[in-house]
């Protein structure tokens, strides 16, 4: 039992080394938006039942959302070794300025899951493979600002993990004229392949970025440290339609990763 507690402090003593070590290194962005923009810290509030985060950064605040639950539809063949599984969650939330402008946002999440498991005969024997064939990440957002209908706004980012296809990413944030790219990133530099970096998007339009997200810090404790950048270069309106965004990724990111925690 002394044994077991003495790795234990160990572990957690390495995990807490390696996030203080980290602890000052962000994603890395454009260097215009770096020099164009204030580093927001991100206060995440609580998360009481049917609600969001309570996000708060800058000038912008969640004032109201809602939750809707998480629904998990699986099956599974006769044997188990094939699986199947469909996650689906729905949420939205009003998003405020200083100048009482809102952005209304309702948003949907859907994870598909299809692998192959492995299945044991006899003790010390199996038979079959532990594969994901593919895992589907498909999440969108619809963003009116003071009620304005006609100038609406989506967010799309579609993850794929398949052993067959290889891994995909498609991500981009428009109203059907203006067409805004979403590049994931961290705070890994070319020649870096740390464990644990920092991560986050950065979203850019004709080569110019416009504003950033950090929604895992660096280190093993990277929970709670996310970051909102955006571009000091556009209008009141534009900024806040990038902050619902921003705030709409980092409740679904934010709770894949309390998931996987």
């Amino acid at each position: 039992m002394c044994k077991l507690a003495f790795k234990t402090c160990i572990i957690v003593l390495f995990l807490l080394a390696t996030d203080l070590v980290s602890a000052q290194k962000n994603i890395i962005i454009s260097d215009d938006l770096s020099a164009n923009s204030e580093m927001l810290n991100v206060k995440m509030g609580t998360q009481k039942f049917g609600k969001i985060w309570n996000f708060r950064f800058g000038e912008y605040a969640v004032v109201k959302s809602k939750m809707g639950l998480t629904i998990t539809k699986s099956k599974d063949s006769f044997w188990g070794t094939k699986s199947e599984s469909i996650t689906s969650e729905k949420f939205s939330f009003v998003l405020c300025n200083q100048k009482s402008d809102s952005a209304i946002v309702n948003a949907a999440n859907k994870v598909e899951v299809k692998s192959l498991n492995e299945i044991q005969l006899f003790p010390n024997f199996s038979w079959g493979t532990n594969e994901l064939l593919k895992g589907d990440n498909i999440f969108f957002a619809y963003i009116v600002v003071n009620q304005d209908t006609i100038d609406k706004w989506v967010v799309f980012i579609k993850k794929t993990e398949s052993s067959q296809t290889g891994n995909s990413f498609l991500a981009f944030l428009t109203n059907g004229s203006r067409d805004i790219k979403i590049f994931p990133t961290s705070s890994n530099k070319e020649s870096e392949n740390k464990m644990f970096p920092a991560r986050g998007y950065e979203l850019i339009e004709n080569g110019q970025s416009l504003s950033a997200i950090q929604y895992l810090g660096s280190g093993a404790l990277g929970f709670n440290k996310s970051v909102v950048w955006i571009s000091k270069n556009l209008d009141d309106r534009m900024k806040l339609i990038l902050a619902a965004a921003m705030t709409a990724v980092l409740q679904i990111e934010t709770t894949n990763v309390t998931r996987n925690m």
